[in-house]
């Protein structure tokens, strides 16, 4: 596929493929974020324009980055939060992901997440030990 210019309008395919998110999350997380609300041409064919991949990229790293649930994202896109400004998501408290998502890094997690991963195992291989 050919690189599209940086101010280019994204199709729900390629957001989806450079996310790593299925299509159906992408349209999912439309209903929840009323912010989020891609053009729609014949068809209903999505097209996301250069803010709205921005705010996609956003949910995407506090949902499965930071570990945030999608009402706490909410909270902080509607301003109910400590909301950071967009630009500032590196800098967002980290919050506890629950022990499905911590065992499997995002793509993109930051790189202390797998030093975290072996400090709960090494911790869950303590507290056995000492039960046993």
């Amino acid at each position: 596929m050919a690189e599209k210019a940086p101010g280019a309008l994204l199709t729900i395919g390629e957001l989806s493929a450079e996310l790593g998110v299925p299509q159906h999350i992408l349209r999912y997380w439309e209903t929840r974020f009323p912010k989020l609300r891609p053009l729609t041409r014949a068809g209903n064919r999505r097209y996301y324009r250069p803010e709205d991949v921005a705010l996609v990229r956003r949910i995407h790293a506090l949902l499965s980055v930071e570990g945030y649930t999608v009402k706490g994202v909410q909270k902080l896109l509607s301003g109910r939060g400590a909301a950071p400004a967009p630009d500032a998501a590196e800098d967002l408290p980290v919050r506890t992901p629950e022990p499905a998502l911590a065992a499997t890094p995002a793509p993109h997690a930051p790189a202390y997440i797998p030093d975290l991963v072996l400090i709960r195992d090494r911790l869950k291989a303590a507290l056995a030990a000492d039960r046993g």
